[in-house]
């Protein structure tokens, strides 16, 4: 099938593709620690989107605000390695706004299309550790509400196969813009750089109304200068299957896999060898859209993921609420 910008889609299936653009692109700005915290960037099943795999072919700006909120804990039997030190156990409670925007490139017929993202996220975080002071253990709590370290990606290049097969590619990059301070438990940054090389692949049946999409996406870390731990490379693997109606209701599943393939490594990470962890989550998906004749259009996406048979990292039941709109 010949895939050019006045063929590819059907009416129909354009108002799908461009309503879950920017929910597709700049949902993954995620947490508040790197695994030295028990936590890499990304929470479980909460990175994959509508239309992973799209960049529709109408040039401009697409923008979108959302909330994700996370209260997680690692069981107190568990040594966690936290700002330099180690704590046993360690809780966290996870307020995420976020406020991005996404440019689409004006490109010629033809089967690619090609998008430049940033996300700016605000964080309000409270942590609560017990660790070694002078040989006792002491419960610790702080807080910290700031913006959070920047997450961009200068570009993303979207193939399309044919009109219901769909793959991206992109270079998702965080960077240490953030407060950091090594003697807090709390910080509103990381202290490193992140790249995420990601894969995303979405395909539509029943004539649109029926998505499947899946996402592979490795991320490495740089090392925390503050206090000697690099994190290892994390694979993460997510799946979602999304039904649509008439009424521009949709309803469906996600499914996420994080599995850190390295270990960690430094002083404190050595301690606990490795500290190398796994989540699995799953859980509910609900969107709903509406297009205007004049080509505006609003979309909101609701999830919540349980995440179980974790190791090493975060346990909890996060969840996001994302609103994404073009005019």
């Amino acid at each position: 099938m010949e895939c050019t910008r006045t063929r590819r889609y059907s009416p129909r299936l354009t108002h799908f593709l461009a309503g879950g653009l920017l929910t597709s692109l700049a949902l993954g700005c995620q947490t508040a620690w790197a695994t030295e915290g028990a936590m890499g960037r990304p929470i479980t099943g909460m990175q994959i989107t509508p239309y992973a795999g799209v960049i529709p072919p109408t040039p401009g700006m697409q923008w979108q605000v959302g909330y994700v909120y996370y209260d997680g804990k690692v069981e107190g039997t568990r040594e966690v390695p936290i700002a330099g030190q180690v704590s046993l156990g360690l809780e966290a409670d996870v307020n995420l706004y976020l406020a991005g925007g996404v440019y689409i490139w004006p490109t010629a017929e033809g089967r690619w299309n090609f998008a430049s993202m940033v996300t700016v996220p605000y964080i309000d975080v409270e942590v609560g550790a017990t660790l070694d002071v002078g040989g006792a253990s002491a419960r610790r709590s702080q807080s910290a509400g700031n913006l959070f370290d920047l997450y961009f990606a200068p570009v993303i290049a979207s193939f399309h196969i044919d009109q219901v097969r769909h793959l991206s590619f992109g270079l998702y990059l965080y960077a240490p813009t953030a407060d950091y301070d090594p003697d807090r438990i709390a910080n509103p940054g990381l202290n490193v750089w992140t790249a995420s090389p990601t894969v995303n692949y979405t395909q539509l049946f029943q004539q649109g109304t029926l998505e499947f999409s899946v996402q592979g996406a490795l991320d490495w870390y740089s090392e925390n200068k503050d206090t000697d731990y690099k994190n290892g490379v994390v694979w993460r693997s997510e799946v979602l299957l999304i039904k649509r109606t008439a009424s521009g209701w949709g309803i469906g599943a996600v499914g996420g896999w994080i599995q850190q393939l390295e270990d960690d490594s430094g002083p404190t990470a050595d301690r606990l060898g490795g500290f190398k962890g796994r989540a699995f989550g799953v859980g509910p998906v609900v969107t709903y859209g509406k297009k205007w004749q004049d080509g505006e259009h609003v979309d909101v996406t609701f999830r919540l993921v349980d995440e179980f048979s974790v190791k090493n990292r975060f346990e909890g039941v996060p969840v996001s609420l994302m609103v994404s709109f073009g005019f």
